[in-house]
């Protein structure tokens, strides 16, 4: 938030949601999930928050109508992506930046629509496994394992994910971990390798699959 009314405007956006709301500090890198299957991570995938790229001719309302039509994004629980909603908090990310939905930003220039990297808000979803660096797929399994979770999907802030994990959190946070972690977006990204972590979970559940 940029300043008191924004901030103030937030609030009411968020109890909208819910009677209860969580302030916490904001942790400067990137969002990442890890998918954790018993002491291994299969699948690292960054989920970019809802954004559109101008194009110097059409609107910001006109953009997002255009990436809807994605055939991977849907509005129910079938598709790996979800459509983008330009509500009230959409359109306050917008004026934080100076824009409207009817403003035509300009070419290559992302305009970000949310702050939030979830999928479910018509967030991006890249694959990622293969850069991550070894040491944070190994604490993701030691977050899973902490919790006593056989599938487990964690959710990590990392400033540089070539960089080698620190033994403290400055270097990374935990965001969450989800005991009944998606598993679509893994295996339809909207960029980058697919993970068929469905089949090793069948594995794991079906030895005799093996």
């Amino acid at each position: 938030m940029q300043n008191r009314d924004d901030f103030a405007k937030a609030v009411e956006i968020a109890f909208r949601e819910d009677k209860e709301i969580m302030v916490e500090d904001y942790l400067v890198g990137t969002e990442y999930r890890f998918f954790v299957l018993g002491d291994q991570t299969l699948a690292v995938l960054l989920r970019v928050p809802a954004n559109v790229i101008g194009d110097g001719v059409h609107s910001i309302k006109e953009l997002v109508e255009m990436k809807n039509d994605h055939p991977l994004r849907g509005d129910g629980s079938r598709t790996p992506l979800k459509k983008i909603v330009l509500g009230d908090i959409e359109k306050l990310q917008l004026k934080e930046q100076g824009w409207t939905i009817d403003s035509i930003p300009p070419r290559d220039l992302i305009v970000q629509l949310r702050a939030n990297s979830n999928i479910s808000t018509g967030g991006d979803s890249i694959d990622m496994t293969d850069q991550m660096h070894e040491s944070y797929k190994k604490i993701a399994v030691e977050i899973s394992n902490a919790i006593g979770a056989a599938v487990c999907g964690v959710d990590l802030i990392i400033p540089d994910s070539e960089k080698p994990a620190e033994p403290h959190l400055k270097s990374w946070g935990v965001i969450e971990a989800n005991f009944n972690p998606m598993m679509m977006m893994h295996i339809f990204p909207y960029a980058g390798q697919s993970r068929r972590v469905t089949l090793d979970v069948l594995k794991m559940l079906f030895p005799e699959m093996k």
